[in-house]
C-alpha cells in the first residue's frame, strides 16, 4: 500500500518534485524521508554511500523490494495514476531506457551544480509512519 521514497533533502530540484508528487499524491502511496536522516536509513540498512547512488524506493510491505536511481524514478511514474501506459511506452522504444539511465547519472551527479542546494534539508508533510488520512482530519 505505501511506498517510502528516499530523497536528497539539500538538492532544490529533487526537493521540487518531491513537493510536487506530494500535492499529486498527498500522502495516500508515498510517504517521504530525506537521505540526510541518516538514522531512519540505518533502521533499513541504507547507508549514506547508498544514497549516493541515487533516490530510493522502498515498498513498506516487503522492504526487500527497492528501487534505486532512474529504476526509481520509473517505478514512482508507474504507480501514479496514468502512468503505467506512459513508463511502458518509454520502455519500449529503443535506446529510451539507456537514455534515461544516462540522464538520471548527470543529474544525480550535477545535481548541486545545476540546480542548487537548499540551505536546510527538506522535510516533507508525509514523513515516513504518517498517516495521511489522519494527518488531513486534524
Amino acid at each position: 500500500m505505501k511506498y517510502h521514497v528516499i530523497y536528497d533533502g539539500n538538492c532544490n530540484l529533487c526537493v521540487t518534485l518531491v513537493k510536487v508528487l506530494e500535492n499529486l499524491d498527498q500522502g495516500q502511496l508515498f510517504d517521504y524521508v530525506p537521505m540526510q536522516d541518516e538514522a531512519t536509513l540505518q533502521d533499513w540498512g541504507i547507508t549514506p554511500q547508498d544514497c549516493q547512488m541515487g533516490m530510493i524506493l522502498i515498498d513498506s510491505l516487503s522492504p526487500e523490494r527497492r528501487w534505486q536511481g532512474s529504476d526509481a524514478a520509473e517505478e514512482i511514474a508507474r504507480l501514479l495514476p496514468v502512468g503505467d501506459l506512459f513508463v511502458q511506452v518509454y520502455r519500449t522504444m529503443p535506446g529510451m531506457k539507456w537514455l534515461g539511465d544516462r540522464t538520471y547519472e548527470q543529474i544525480r551527479d550535477h545535481r548541486y551544480n545545476w540546480f542548487g542546494k537548499q540551505a536546510t534539508t527538506y522535510h516533507s508533510a508525509y514523513p515516513v509512519g504518517c498517516n495521511a488520512s489522519n494527518s488531513s482530519e486534524s
